[in-house]
């Protein structure tokens, strides 16, 4: 068989053609590298690809990303007073921040390819609502857990909190619509 762009032959199952690097429609049961003519989709970023709920999502997890670097803890002591952020104090919340920085790219890639819309494994509404489930726990738990007697909140431990229900509320209030309709 030949190439129908260019003519040369071309290999068994090939999934482009060597020389031009035009697609075939056949199987390479071999992962090969890009061919040289070949390109990485173009990016073009779309807000209208997004939810209103997406975009409040996405606001309350960029919200919830820099709160994290405030300080949620502290304590006065004589003339000084000492504070920590919320990473600092409990390194579990590094599972948060990697999360939203997960949650934010996905979000972003969403926007602006639809190779990434249409080949995500999990659905979109519930990929979210796991995600943002499970960072609202440990935000939960690191907010109750501020440590020995005389520690206080600080104001990043009020934001982190309000950004977490706020990224879970939409799709925790979906779920429980949904269940109420199917019962």
């Amino acid at each position: 068989m030949n190439c129908s762009r260019c003519g040369q032959p071309l290999e068994e199952r090939a999934a482009s053609c060597a020389n031009c690097g035009a697609p075939t429609g056949g199987v390479n049961p071999q992962a090969q590298p890009a061919a040289a003519g070949s390109q990485v989709p173009a990016y073009k970023f779309d807000s209208k690809q997004w939810t209103n709920t997406d975009k409040v999502i996405g606001v309350a997890a960029v919200v919830l990303f820099i709160s994290l670097f405030l300080p949620w803890y502290g304590v006065s002591v004589g003339l000084g007073s000492f504070t920590a952020d919320g990473l600092t104090a409990h390194g579990y919340l590094y599972i948060v921040l990697i999360l939203l920085l997960g949650e934010i790219g996905y979000l972003a890639a969403r926007a602006g390819w639809d190779q990434v819309r249409a080949k995500v494994p999990v659905p979109h509404q519930q990929l979210l609502l796991i995600v943002n489930v499970v960072n609202l726990v440990l935000v939960v738990i690191a907010f109750l857990d501020k440590g020995p007697s005389g520690v206080g909140w600080r104001f990043g431990a009020f934001v982190g909190l309000v950004a977490a229900i706020v990224a879970a509320a939409p799709k925790l209030a979906n779920q429980v619509m949904n269940r109420r309709k199917s019962a």
